[in-house]
C-alpha cells in the first residue's frame, strides 16, 4: 500500500505540490504560490487536514486574510468542507474582536470608539487647525502619508526619518504631514473617550498582548494556529501583530507570491515572506506552480514578462507551468487615440457576449481610474452593460436596500416562513418582481441598472436555496446579512471596469489591459523616481511591472493589450507604448495611421491540429470542439439531444439563455468526450470551475447515465 493510499479521500483532488503544502507536519510552513495555482483550495485543504488528523481544534485556527471578501470565501469553503468553526477574518477585523474583549484589562474604564466613515472628518480638522489647504485632494494625501506611517511603525516623531529610510517623497511638506499628523492624533482625544482609526486597532492590540502576560497568554489559549493569506502584502505592523499573537510558537502556515507584491505604496513589503526561511530554519517550504487558472498561451505570456524583472524580488519568483487546453493567442493593439481604442475594445466585448462569454465574465483593466470614463461611455454606446468596481458597494444601492427590506417585511407573515425550496424562491421572485425584474432586460440605462442588480440578488438567493433547501425566509435574511457585513456581493451581469490593484484577487474569461503606455503603466511619479536615486526608480518601476504581471494573470482564456497614441482625437501622437512590452515576442495589429505589423504572436507557434484531418484550428468553437468545421461530428446524436434538453431545462430554471449554461461548442464537445469525473469535465474548453460547481453534477450524472446504459 502506497502512502498516497492512506491519504483521505478528500486529498484525492490534490496536485502533488498542493497535498504536500496541505499535509505538511505543524510547525512553519511557507506556501509559494503562484497566481491560479489554487492556493485558497490548498489553504482549506490543509486547515481540514490538520482538524481531521486531531492536531488542533477548529476554534483554535485563526485565517486572516487581507480582504473581507477573501475571508468570506475560505468561512464558505470550510463550512461546505464540513469544517465550521475555524474563524477566517482580516487582520483588521480580528484586532477589532480581540480589543473589544481585551480592551477593559489594558484601560480601564476608558470609552472607545471606532473612527470608520468619519475619519476623512478628522483629518480634514488636523489640516485646518494646521493652516493646510483644505481640498479634498489635500486631505486625503495626509491621510495617506498618515496610514503609510503607523503601517511602517512610524510615529509623528519618526515619520521624516522613514522617509528617508523608504525613499519616499512627501506629497507636501514633511514638516507640514508631521504637524498634520500630532494634530490627528490629538483630536481623537476627546472628552468622552478615545477614537481610534484601523490601523490604531493594530497598535493597541499589539500592544496589549506586548505589555500584559495575562491578555497574552489569554489570546495565546484560544489560538494555537495560525494561517496568513497573501504574506507579501504584510505590513511592519501587521507582522508586529501576528508576532504577538505568536509568542514564541510556530505554528504558522503562510502563503504568498513575490511576483504580486503591488501595495508596496501602503508600507506593505514582502520582506517576511522572502525571509521567512530564514526566520524559521525549520520551515516547510512548497512551491505551487501549476497553473489552473489560464491557458498556457496567457502563462506564457506572464511568464515573459516576469521573467524580465530586476531587483530584489527578481530571485524569488515562480515560472508558471499551464495545465489548461490551448487558447487563443493575447493579441496587441495600438490605436490612434483612447476614444478609437476604447470603441474597438467595445465591439470585441460585444462580440464576445455574442459568442456566448457571459458579461460578468469579462473586465476591461487600467492603470488609473481616470481611464474608464471613455470605456464606459464606449460600452453604453454599444449597449454592453457595465460595473465599475469600486464604486457604490452592492448592498448600499437603493435597489438593494429596497428589495431587503420588502423580505423583511413579507418575512412577518407567518405562511411565508414555512416556505422552503422552490416555493421560497418563487416568492422571493414575486417580492423583487414588484421592485422591477420583469422577465426581460427593460431599456434604459437606469432600469437596466436596476434590473441588473435585482437579477443578481436573486441569483445569490437561488445559489443559497439550492445549498441549504431547507432555508426559510428569516435563515436566507440571516445569510444575506452575513454577506452584507462581510462584503461578499454575488456577481453582477456586467463587464467589469477595474483598476488593476482592485483586481487583485479576481479572475475573468477574458480580460482587456487597456492604456498601456509610460506614464500610465508604468506610472508617472514611479518614472519621475529616476530624478532622485536609480535604485528607487527600479523598485518602484518593477512594482509596476508585477502589476502588468498581475492584470495579466486575471485572464483565463481571452487576453487582449491595447494602448493608443493620443488623449483625444486628432490629439498630438506623443505616446510611447509600455516598455513592459519591450523585449517581448509579440506582434502589434496597428489600427493607427503607422505603419501596420500584423504579425501575431500565433505565427510564431505551431497551431493546434484538427484531430480528425489534422488541418489548422483557428476559430474557438473550433479549438473547444477540437476538430474543423468540415470534419463531421463524433457524438452519439442521442446524448447530444439529452444535453441539449438537460441545459435547456436548468436554463429555464434560471431564467437565462441556454447559451450561459454552456455554448453549443462546450455541449458537443462534452458529447464526444463523455467526461465520466469532475476532472475530465474541468479538461473541455469553457468549463471552469464555476461552471463545475453550478452545473458538474447534473451534467456527470447525464453522461454517466448514458455510458452506462
Amino acid at each position: 500500500m502506497t502512502e498516497r493510499d492512506n491519504m483521505p479521500e478528500y486529498l484525492s483532488g490534490l496536485d502533488p505540490d498542493q497535498r504536500e503544502a496541505a499535509t505538511a507536519p505543524m510547525g512553519p510552513v511557507c506556501i509559494l504560490a503562484g497566481a491560479g495555482t489554487g492556493k485558497t483550495r490548498t489553504i482549506t485543504h490543509r486547515i481540514k487536514y490538520l482538524i481531521d488528523q486531531g492536531f488542533v481544534q477548529p476554534q483554535k485556527i485563526l485565517a486572516v486574510t487581507f480582504t473581507s471578501r477573501a475571508a468570506g470565501e475560505m468561512r464558505d469553503r470550510l463550512a461546505a468542507m464540513g469544517t465550521p468553526g475555524v474563524q477566517a477574518r482580516t487582520f483588521h477585523s480580528a484586532a477589532l474582536r480581540q480589543l473589544r474583549y481585551f480592551w477593559p484589562q489594558v484601560a480601564g474604564d476608558m470609552p472607545w470608539k471606532l473612527l470608520d466613515d468619519q475619519k476623512f472628518r478628522v483629518v480634514a480638522q488636523a489640516v485646518r487647525r494646521i493652516g493646510l489647504d483644505g481640498s479634498k485632494e489635500t486631505i486625503r494625501d495626509v491621510m495617506g502619508e498618515i496610514e503609510w506611517a503607523k503601517a511602517t511603525l512610524a510615529g509623528a516623531e519618526q515619520y521624516a526619518d522613514a522617509l528617508k529610510k523608504h525613499g519616499r517623497t512627501a506629497p507636501i511638506a514633511a514638516s507640514k504631514v508631521i504637524d498634520c499628523y500630532r494634530a490627528y492624533e490629538d483630536i481623537k482625544t476627546t472628552p468622552d473617550g478615545l477614537l481610534l482609526d484601523f490601523d490604531d486597532l493594530l497598535i493597541h492590540t499589539a500592544g496589549a498582548m506586548e505589555n500584559s502576560r495575562a491578555v497574552a497568554e489569554e489570546f495565546r489559549n484560544q489560538y494555537r494556529c495560525f494561517v496568513v493569506d497573501e504574506y507579501q502584502d504584510v505590513t511592519p505592523l501587521q507582522q508586529r501583530v501576528l508576532n504577538a499573537w505568536l509568542g514564541e510558537r510556530d505554528n504558522l502556515t503562510v502563503v504568498g507570491d513575490a511576483n504580486q507584491t503591488i501595495y508596496s505604496f501602503t508600507g506593505a513589503t514582502p520582506h517576511y515572506l522572502m525571509n521567512f526561511s530564514r526566520d524559521y530554519p525549520e520551515a516547510t517550504v512548497v512551491r505551487l506552480q501549476r497553473d489552473y487558472r489560464s491557458t498556457p498561451q496567457v502563462v506564457e505570456l506572464a511568464n515573459e514578462v516576469i521573467g524580465q524583472a530586476k531587483g530584489r524580488i527578481a530571485g524569488s519568483r515562480l515560472k508558471l507551468v499551464g495545465q489548461r487546453p490551448e487558447g487563443p493567442e493575447p493579441t496587441f493593439n495600438q490605436y490612434d487615440d483612447e476614444p478609437m481604442e476604447a470603441r474597438a475594445t467595445a465591439r470585441t466585448i460585444k462580440r464576445l457576449i455574442d459568442s456566448g462569454v457571459q458579461a460578468s465574465e469579462i473586465a476591461v483593466l487600467y492603470r488609473i481610474n481616470a481611464q474608464s470614463a471613455v470605456f464606459e461611455q464606449a460600452l453604453s454606446e454599444m449597449g454592453v452593460p457595465y460595473q465599475v468596481r469600486g464604486g457604490d458597494g452592492f448592498y448600499q444601492r437603493p435597489e438593494i436596500r429596497d428589495a431587503i427590506s420588502a423580505l423583511v417585511r413579507v418575512s412577518r407573515s407567518p405562511a411565508v416562513v414555512r416556505l422552503q425550496g422552490k416555493d421560497l424562491l418563487a416568492q422571493v421572485k414575486q417580492v423583487f418582481a414588484g421592485l422591477g425584474l420583469t422577465p426581460e432586460e427593460p431599456e434604459g440605462a437606469g432600469a437596466r441598472e436596476r434590473w441588473q442588480s435585482l437579477s443578481a440578488l436573486f441569483d445569490l438567493c437561488r445559489d443559497l436555496v439550492h445549498t441549504n433547501p431547507e432555508l426559510n425566509i428569516q435563515a436566507l435574511l440571516g445569510q444575506l446579512h452575513t454577506r452584507q457585513q462581510a462584503k461578499h456581493p454575488p456577481t453582477v451581469q456586467g463587464v467589469t471596469l477595474a483598476s488593476l490593484h482592485a483586481a487583485k484577487g479576481l479572475e475573468w474569461d477574458a480580460v482587456f489591459l487597456v492604456g498601456l503606455t509610460d506614464g500610465a503603466l508604468p506610472i508617472q511619479h514611479a518614472l519621475k523616481k529616476a530624478e532622485h536615486s536609480p535604485l528607487q526608480a527600479t523598485e518602484a518601476i518593477e512594482e509596476e511591472r508585477r502589476l502588468f504581471y498581475v492584470g495579466i494573470t486575471r485572464a483565463r482564456e481571452h487576453l487582449e493589450l491595447s494602448w493608443s497614441l493620443a488623449r483625444a482625437e486628432g490629439g498630438r501622437k506623443t505616446r510611447q507604448r509600455s516598455r513592459f512590452l519591450d523585449g517581448l515576442e509579440i506582434g502589434v495589429s496597428d489600427h493607427s495611421s503607422a505603419q501596420a505589423n500584423p504579425q501575431s504572436r500565433r505565427a510564431k507557434r505551431k497551431t493546434r491540429q484538427c484531430k480528425g484531418c489534422t488541418k489548422p484550428l483557428y476559430t474557438d468553437a473550433e479549438r473547444i470542439s477540437g476538430r474543423c468545421e468540415e470534419c463531421p461530428v463524433t457524438a452519439d446524436p442521442q446524448l447530444v439531444e439529452a444535453i441539449r434538453a438537460w441545459r435547456l431545462e436548468v436554463s429555464k430554471e434560471m431564467s437565462v439563455p441556454a447559451f450561459v449554461v454552456f455554448s453549443d461548442a462546450t455541449l458537443l464537445a462534452i458529447a464526444e468526450q463523455q467526461p465520466t469525473t469532475p476532472e475530465e469535465l474541468l479538461e473541455i474548453p469553457g468549463i471552469g470551475e464555476a461552471k463545475l460547481t453550478h452545473y458538474g453534477d447534473g451534467i456527470l450524472a447525464l453522461v454517466n447515465s448514458f455510458v452506462d446504459s
